[in-house]
């Protein structure tokens, strides 16, 4: 089966990507949203020639690799975009792989189309709704973003709700609003990225900033009391 996929590239091998699964990650090109702290802005331009690597050569990889692997992970970019993407997640089951899907949620109606292939899903939550447009660059995402989460919820596919922060973006109250938000709608696992700098897209995200050790220990300890799973990825 080939797959009209814009891939930009392919990790081998990922313990972290999948919950509690090995896996590979096939990072797909094109992104609506300009967020701040983006490590990956060599992935967010839509391109209609050739990708780096064609679903033909994933697909050999993965037949290749299936007495090592568990799951295929789909990212970006965001990945819910491609028009190939329902193709790629079917020729992957057929191999006997689970499928995992990275969204930052920018189209409910692409992902509604997705949901019964994908075994586990990861969303993004970029931030309150009022930050929004801060955060990510864009108008009104949030909305999409609320929508993408309530087919999730409604939909009963493993997911996990997750936000990168940068503390000059969103202070330790802005991301308790957003937490509380996401517990009263019912998320159950949600993990926490910290930003450290490094490749940002805005330059002036470059160098890492960070909290109190008092604030970290009281927000880590007040976010573990709101969700069954909650997860401080350093």
């Amino acid at each position: 089966m080939t797959a009209a996929l814009q891939i930009s590239g392919l990790t081998p091998l990922t313990t972290i990507d999948y919950p509690d699964h090995l896996a590979c990650v096939v990072y797909t090109q094109g992104c609506p949203l300009r967020c701040a702290y983006c490590q990956n802005s060599h992935l967010i331009p839509f391109r209609e020639e050739p990708g780096q690597l064609s679903w033909s050569r994933v697909v050999s990889f993965m037949e290749q690799r299936k007495e090592m692997l568990e799951a295929v992970v789909f990212s970006g970019g965001e990945p819910t975009l491609q028009s190939g993407l329902r193709e790629a997640m079917l020729s992957a089951i057929e191999l006997g792989y689970k499928v995992g899907l990275h969204t930052a949620g920018v189209s409910a109606s692409s992902l509604s189309k997705l949901l019964g292939l994908t075994d586990w899903i990861g969303l993004d939550v970029k931030a309150p709704d009022d930050l929004y447009q801060t955060v990510t660059g864009r108008a009104n995402q949030h909305i999409q973003n609320q929508r993408c989460l309530d087919l999730l919820l409604d939909s009963g596919t493993n997911f996990e709700c997750r936000t990168t922060v940068d503390w000059r973006l969103m202070q330790p109250e802005d991301l308790l609003r957003l937490a509380e938000q996401l517990m009263q709608r019912g998320v159950r696992r949600y993990a926490l990225q910290i930003n450290h700098g490094g490749q940002c897209l805005d330059p002036n995200l470059c160098e890492p900033a960070v909290i109190s050790t008092s604030e970290k220990v009281q927000l880590k300890a007040v976010l573990n009391t709101m969700f069954p799973r909650f997860e401080w990825r350093e």
